[in-house]
């Protein structure tokens, strides 16, 4: 202890000698980074929902939309959305695809707590959305109103026999043979099966290998790959052994069925063999017996394909089309000229049908004079053969030809007893449809190449596969109609005490090639897992249904939008939205608002922001901006200085040309659909700076923008 006192006193004394001296501060300044004044200037505005003057604004929502996870797990993004924002919007938990099972039941519990949460929160809901064509249960929906499916009852049948030259009573054409040395021939008359007329007859001189002795029939046509065949014959041989028979590609003797050996006897003995064919182009057909040293007489030959719910066997002939690349369904047709049918009349259209590879074609009555139609519908095709029958209503008087389409189809289909009757009527406007007589009465065909014709015999329909009958339109629109129902009041039942205002219908308007009519998805070829248009089967008035859904089980006073997206880029399909909007009420529903999407980019034209708005004002309705993002034209990584620049001051244009071209009184709010820049992987806008937000929370120029924006100066 001493000696650290002593130690102390040198330093104590040091340190009263500078206290002598006055002190001089060092001349050291720091100049902050620019990027961090300015980082420093946006994190001290205060939350968005503060800049609304709410004396003039009252009724305004500022919305933020996020995912019912990211809510409710109550971390950063839970309060993100307390603090800045009025509303929420959720981006999938309250749609069709994520509440509807697949029994049609509704998984609302999730729902029903997100709800509580929000309101807990002081957080009003916007629901999003009833009526959609997009994530939608649409496996549930098309199971509603799939076809009846009536099973055929036959035993399984034989095709007709694909050697044309399977007797050998005229000799052996069409068949050829080499090898070793070998020979073939038609054998002496009395030779054949069970001593009576000729046979094939092949003698090899030694053993070799199997396949260097062959007899071989070429088909003008491949095989089904995949389909089974069944091949029998009558054999015998001059001494016992074996031989082999198989399928094969004569384009490079690959195999492409292999049917086993056969053990040889020196009398006559009947053999079946089948085997399921492998792959494409297989058209040849082989008898291996380079290992058999002897003479070998087949007779009575036949190649016969399996069909395993009936059809084929004696049943006829039917007409085959084939189609060998996928193009728009169009673009390859057939199609039988009829004598002009009447206007609005139902009309009942019945085939059989199968087809070499599974696949969906489709039928329409058409008008040759201007190419308009009626459509029965699409109809599944596959190696098995299936009746259908399809209704449909003329809509003009001068239909006068039935068109089946194939373009987006590959494969041969094959289609037999066609009838088209006034329905309640027996009487055939098809003379040719069961095609007995080949298929010049009547019938033709165009299109991408390809081919048409009449099938082998025995390949026509015996009238014992499975019978599908298709429900008519009228039937589809009830059973739909209901399910809609279902859905709404199943959906308002649990949020109604919570949600005042919905998006009803969303996006129905098209993009192409007339902005003025409703989105469809007939005749689309890439429909992805969830999409389902109810306007197909409901008709124009489907919104109109469902308006008066929400009306009927919501709450008086409910807010009921109509929402589009790309109104500031097509001003034809703003208009073309305002028009069913104002069809809509014409039908006796209410549309209490608009809602446009604004999902946009900094080099959106201005002026046509201000148009839409012009637009949409011109109404009297409520106007929501209900999806606002604005990216900038490249990722995040790219993303410059000048770029968030440029994003700020459109994020401010869009919020001030809303106040100023919407009068106050049709002011409804603003949702900010992604707050946050998208991350890459995202299903939205992916690895985009769109936000106000970074990634990591951190405040953009844009937020900065948007809130002076909002309170007008």
């Amino acid at each position: 202890m001493n000696q650290l006192c002593k130690m102390g006193l040198p330093a104590i004394a040091l340190f009263m000698a500078a206290a002598c001296n006055e002190y001089e501060p060092l001349a050291f300044h720091a100049v902050k980074p620019e990027s961090v004044v300015l980082q420093e200037d946006i994190d001290s505005y205060d939350a968005l929902k503060s800049y609304i003057d709410r004396s003039v604004h009252n009724q305004f929502k500022l919305g933020g939309a996020t995912s019912l996870s990211s809510y409710v797990q109550k971390g950063v993004m839970y309060r993100l959305m307390n603090r800045n924002f009025d509303e929420i919007t959720l981006g999938y938990a309250m749609k069709h695809g994520a509440v509807v099972q697949a029994d049609g039941s509704l998984a609302l519990s999730d729902v029903a707590g997100f709800l509580a949460m929000a309101n807990a929160a002081g957080l009003s809901v916007y629901g999003h959305t009833l009526c959609w064509h997009a994530n939608q249960n649409a496996a549930y929906l098309n199971k509603l109103i799939e076809p009846t499916v009536i099973p055929g009852t036959a035993e399984p049948t034989l095709g007709g026999n694909e050697i044309g030259n399977s007797d050998f009573e005229s000799g052996i054409d069409g068949w050829s043979g080499w090898g070793n040395n070998s020979t073939m021939n038609q054998s002496q008359q009395g030779e054949g099966a069970d001593g009576s007329g000729y046979a094939l007859m092949f003698i090899n001189p030694s053993q070799v290998n199997a396949w260097e002795a062959q007899v071989a029939y070429d088909f003008a046509v491949e095989l089904q790959s995949g389909a089974k065949y069944v091949l029998n014959f009558k054999v015998k041989a001059n001494k016992t052994g074996t031989i082999s028979a198989n399928l094969q590609d004569p384009s490079n003797y690959a195999g492409r069925g292999d049917f086993g050996s056969v053990d040889l006897t020196t009398s006559w003995q009947e053999v079946t063999l089948e085997t399921v064919v492998s792959g494409e182009n297989a058209k040849r057909f082989l008898f291996n017996y380079g290992n058999f040293d002897g003479t070998v007489w087949i007779d009575d030959i036949s190649l016969r394909i399996y069909n395993e719910s009936g059809g084929g066997g004696d049943a006829g002939y039917a007409y085959t089309f084939t189609n060998q690349s996928a193009v728009n369904f169009w673009e390859a047709q057939v199609a039988y000229d009829l004598p002009n049918l009447e206007n609005n009349q139902e009309y009942v259209l019945k085939f059989a049908v199968k087809a070499t590879e599974a696949g969906t074609i489709r039928a329409e009555v058409q008008s040759t004079s201007d190419y308009s139609s009626n459509s029965f519908g699409t109809f599944a095709v596959s190696p098995a053969w299936h009746e259908y029958e399809f209704t449909t209503t003329t809509t003009k008087g001068d239909r006068n030809r039935l068109v089946i389409s194939f373009g987006d189809y590959v494969g041969t289909v094959y289609i037999d007893n066609v009838s088209l009757t006034v329905k309640n009527s027996a009487s055939n406007l098809i003379a040719n449809g069961d095609f007995e007589s080949g298929t010049d009465q009547g019938w033709a065909g165009w299109g991408n190449g390809s081919t048409r014709g009449v099938s082998a015999y025995g390949e026509g329909f015996g009238g014992v596969g499975d019978q599908i009958i298709e429900k008519t339109p009228e039937e589809k629109k009830e059973i739909l109609t209901t399910a809609l129902e279902t859905w709404i009041a199943g959906m308002m039942e649990v949020a109604k005490d919570h949600v005042h205002a919905w998006d009803v219908v969303n996006e129905p308007m098209s993009d192409w090639p007339d902005p003025y009519q409703l989105k469809t998805g007939v005749g689309k070829t890439d429909m992805a897992s969830d999409e389902f248009y109810w306007q197909d089967y409901l008709g124009a008035d489907y919104a109109v249904v469902a308006f008066k859904l929400a009306e009927q089980y919501g709450k008086p006073g409910d807010l009921l939008f109509i929402n589009d997206y790309g109104l500031e880029s097509s001003l034809d399909k703003c208009k073309g939205l305002i028009e069913y909007a104002k069809y809509i009420e014409s039908q006796g529903a209410r549309v209490d608002g608009i809602g446009t999407q604004m999902h946009i980019s900094t080099s959106n034209d201005k002026e046509r922001i201000a148009e839409m708005f012009e637009l949409l004002a011109a109404t009297g309705k409520l106007i929501k901006i209900s999806e606002l993002d604005i990216g900038v034209g490249v990722p995040t990584a790219q993303a410059t200085e000048q770029d968030y620049q440029a994003q700020a001051e459109m994020y401010r244009y869009v919020v001030e040309k809303y106040f100023e071209l919407i009068p106050p009184a049709q002011r409804y709010g603003i949702t900010v659909w992604s707050p946050l820049d998208s991350p890459q992987g995202s299903s939205w806008r992916a690895g985009e700076p769109i936000g106000l937000w970074t990634e990591g929370y951190v405040r953009k120029p844009a937020y900065a923008a948007f809130a002076e924006a909002l309170t007008g100066q």
